[in-house]
Order: structure tokens, then sequence, then C-alpha cells
């Protein structure tokens, strides 16, 4: 492998995760996407409560990140070597955070009952 090309990935994850995991993932990674996108242009704005709720769900997503691929890839822990494989294991990490992020936000706009109705809890 001589150079890094998109379909070179696309067959290394293939092999990795196996084509129907990697592609359901791709899948359910383009509608989420989708559902954020179509968020953002509806409501012109982003909501700043959505957001920190979506914060506070990212380590949780790193960690279950980490996991799956654990888990999907029949490895461990131990069996990271050297440090490229933390720097992978670091990546997943980061694109787990992110993308709880973008799902935690994305549902929490989809599912309120009206998108122009602010509730405030009433002062004690």
């Amino acid at each position: 492998m001589k150079q890094l090309s998109f379909e070179t990935l696309i067959a290394v994850f293939e092999e990795l995760y196996g084509p129907a995991l990697f592609w359901t993932l791709v899948g359910v990674a383009a509608l989420i996407t989708a559902g954020y996108l179509y968020v953002l242009i509806r409501d012109h704005k982003m909501s700043m409560r959505r957001f920190l709720w979506a914060q506070l769900s990212m380590p949780f997503g790193a960690i279950a990140a980490v996991l799956f691929v654990q888990a999907v890839t029949h490895s461990d822990f131990r069996d990271l070597g050297g440090p490229v494989d933390w720097i992978v294991m670091l990546a997943v990490a980061v694109l787990g955070a992110g993308g709880s992020a973008i799902l935690v936000y994305t549902l929490q706009s989809l599912l309120r009952t009206s998108p122009f109705v602010i509730r405030r809890r009433s002062s004690l």
C-alpha cells in the first residue's frame, strides 16, 4: 500500500467490521447528519440549552464508541501496542463524542412538540 485512497479506506473498514455492519453504520450516520442539517435549517439557530445537553452526552458517546470497536474487533485494551493503536482509539473516542453530541441535539430538536414553543420553569 504505497498510497492511501478512499477505496482503500472503504476496503479496510469493510474488512474490519464486515460489509453489512459497515454500510449500516454509514447509513445511520447519514440519516443522523441529514436530521441535524434539517434541524439547523428549520430552526435558523442553535439552542444553547440543547447544545449543553448534547455536550454533556459526549463522554458517554466516546466511551460507547471505544467499547463498540473493542467488541466488534474482538480485541482488548491489552492488545493495543504502539502509538498508532492509541491514536486510532483516541480518534474513535473523538468521533464517538461528536456523533453522540449531534445525535442528542438532533433528537432533542425533533422530539419537541412545536418549533415555536419555549417552555420555561416558573420561578419559586
